[in-house]
């Protein structure tokens, strides 16, 4: 799988809200397009770690700040399928006469571009906590430890879920 290239640190300095989501705005839509496998889903998710972002920025401790960008996104994301799983929603129809489809983002294109489609929906297939261990080891290049620091789960875990997830993707890939 490819590599997200991740923006570089920032300053020992807490950034402001609007540097946050002018430099980290990409990697965020990159890291929830992976999560999320759709681009308005992925759109919302990122509006949300950004509300979470802006909520969290004073209490931020100067470190590892784009560890702490991707744990709320996972957090996020992993919040919203929780939800969903307690209130499940129908989608309303699509009414062509209604709504007037735009084009997707560049983000949305380079994303797209990321990986393919096929590989993309076996991630969507993934359940939601392999998903996360994988896209974080696989496509944006974490390590074991900074998995279990984002996701606050062992680091057995962790492992088991990579391999578990990997053992998914590879036996879909087969067929």
């Amino acid at each position: 799988m490819t590599h997200v290239q991740r923006p570089p640190a920032g300053p020992a300095s807490v950034p402001t809200w609007e540097e946050v989501a002018h430099t980290h705005g990409r990697f965020l839509y990159s890291l929830a397009y992976r999560l999320c496998g759709n681009h308005q889903d992925s759109q919302d998710l990122v509006q949300e770690v950004l509300l979470r972002v802006r909520r969290g920025l004073a209490n931020y401790q100067p470190g590892n700040f784009e560890g702490w960008l991707s744990r709320i996104t996972t957090n996020t994301f992993l919040d919203r399928v929780r939800k969903q799983k307690r209130r499940p929603t129908q989608p309303l129809p699509d009414d062509p006469d209604r709504v007037i489809e735009g084009s997707p983002g560049v983000d949305a294109e380079l994303a797209q571009r990321g990986l393919p489609d096929d590989l993309q929906q076996l991630l969507d297939d993934l359940p939601p906590e392999f998903r996360v261990a994988v896209v974080l080891k696989d496509v944006l290049g974490y390590s074991y430890e900074e998995i279990a620091e984002h996701t606050g789960a062992p680091i057995g875990t962790v492992r088991s879920r990579i391999h578990r997830g990997r053992g998914r993707l590879k036996e879909a890939l087969s067929v």
